[in-house]
């Protein structure tokens, strides 16, 4: 059977990576990032998606920008490596989790993102890389990063839909919440 890259809410969880307040300012399309992020985080609670956030080094780089609507209580790892794959704390968070599919949102798509995306590869992990919701200081390394990633076996998505992807049919509260999220 192909992979389809088929996600459900039982699932998947939503990975928010480095969304940091002295790197946004530099980052390319700043506030599509910014406002997709936001809407995947408040799409994780409507559909009731575990969702894991990273800060990449905060004594440099600051920690999640105020701009980022994280939940009440959201607990934030803090890593030095590149992939969060390679911090022992998102690990053990994640494996808790018991998922198959990782939708990565986050900065920088051509170094974390990308180093995220390639291990979760490796250790049998679905990706889906929010194209809209990911970047880098220029346009190009995003979207090299996105050609490796899907070269490599990612799923490019978008979104909305993601969000879509998650719910069944239309007509539910869940439906309407998200409807109203995307407009």
């Amino acid at each position: 059977m192909s992979n389809l890259g088929l996600v459900n809410k039982g699932n998947t969880a939503f990975v928010i990576i480095d969304v940091q307040e002295r790197l946004m300012p530099v980052i390319d399309a700043e506030d599509v990032v910014l406002e997709n992020a936001n809407r995947l985080i408040e799409g994780s609670q409507i559909l009731g998606v575990p969702l894991l956030v990273t800060e990449q080094y905060p004594k440099g780089l600051g920690h999640t920008s105020a701009e980022v609507n994280l939940p009440e209580g959201q607990e934030v790892v803090e890593k030095a490596c590149f992939s969060c794959v390679g911090s022992d704390e998102f690990n053990q968070k994640l494996n808790a989790l018991n998922v198959e599919n990782l939708v990565i949102a986050g900065v920088e798509a051509h170094i974390c993102v990308l180093k995220t995306a390639l291990d979760a590869l490796g250790a049998g992990y679905k990706v889906h890389v929010v194209a809209d919701a990911v970047s880098s200081r220029k346009q190009y390394s995003k979207d090299i990063a996105l050609e490796r990633m899907r070269q490599s076996g990612a799923f490019v998505v978008t979104t909305e839909m993601i969000l879509f992807q998650l719910m069944d049919a239309a007509g539910s509260d869940e439906f309407k919440q998200i409807s109203k999220l995307i407009k």
